[in-house]
């Protein structure tokens, strides 16, 4: 199956998923350069880190249903 993610809803959601943890990642580490970026283009990363901080269990649930899901569903 060839395609982009964005024409596939479970690669979409992997997509966002690991932008969702890589940003707030990358907060933890350097905060700083996160912080700054609050508005514009690069503010999305700032977004990404806050959804990633404040929904954490429910980001953790759903990266868990993904891994299951890419394991044994497709």
């Amino acid at each position: 199956m060839t395609g982009s993610a964005f024409f596939n809803f479970q690669s979409l959601l992997s997509v966002v998923l690991l932008i969702v943890c890589t940003c707030t990642y990358l907060r933890s580490l350097f905060p700083s350069f996160i912080d700054r970026n609050k508005s514009g283009m690069l503010g999305l990363f700032w977004k990404f880190a806050r959804i990633g901080e404040r929904k954490s269990p429910y980001v953790s649930v759903a990266c868990l249903v993904m891994a299951f899901s890419i394991l044994f569903w497709s």
